[in-house]
């Protein structure tokens, strides 16, 4: 067995499209990154890739790599999963948090759970719970979200 931590976070901007698991999210501000920015889904990709031990997200999909602008977190997450399977390993459990003030997202969280399994890692072994940070530091004061994953993985048994 094998765990697995992922942080991400990132700024709030205007003109840009909220994002998170994969869920187009209603919000006046969107997170400002490469690609569409999902920190949801970079904490999983990092927490994965720390588990296999190989490196962290920026070694796999780098910034200055213009393939990956724009880039949908949902499908570099897909790849992500398919290397874990490459390196014989399956996913045992995945549990996440997004840290933001606003906007509320328990409305979203069945979404992202459904987004996020289409990848391969089954629904009912992904847990994702959002909290605020009751006005403290960059996500309190609504300045960016943040999130945070821990993974377990097990050697396949085929």
């Amino acid at each position: 067995m094998r765990i697995g931590i992922g942080y991400d976070s990132h700024r709030l901007v205007e003109g840009r499209r909220l994002i998170l698991g994969g869920v187009d999210i209603p919000f006046e501000k969107g997170l400002h990154g490469h690609s569409d920015a999902d920190v949801l889904c970079h904490a999983i990709i990092d927490a994965i890739i720390g588990a296999l031990g190989l490196g962290d997200i920026g070694r796999h999909f780098p910034d200055t790599d213009s393939k990956w602008k724009d880039a949908s977190s949902i499908e570099l997450l897909s790849k992500v999963v398919e290397l874990m399977k490459q390196n014989g390993f399956d996913i045992m459990w995945v549990d996440s948090i997004i840290i933001a003030e606003r906007p509320r997202l328990a409305p979203y969280i069945d979404k992202m759970k459904e987004n996020i399994s289409r990848t391969g890692i089954p629904a009912n072994l992904i847990n994702i719970k959002a909290k605020s940070s009751e006005g403290m530091g960059f996500t309190g004061r609504g300045e960016g979200i943040a999130a945070q994953a821990v993974c377990l993985l097990n050697k396949s048994s085929y």
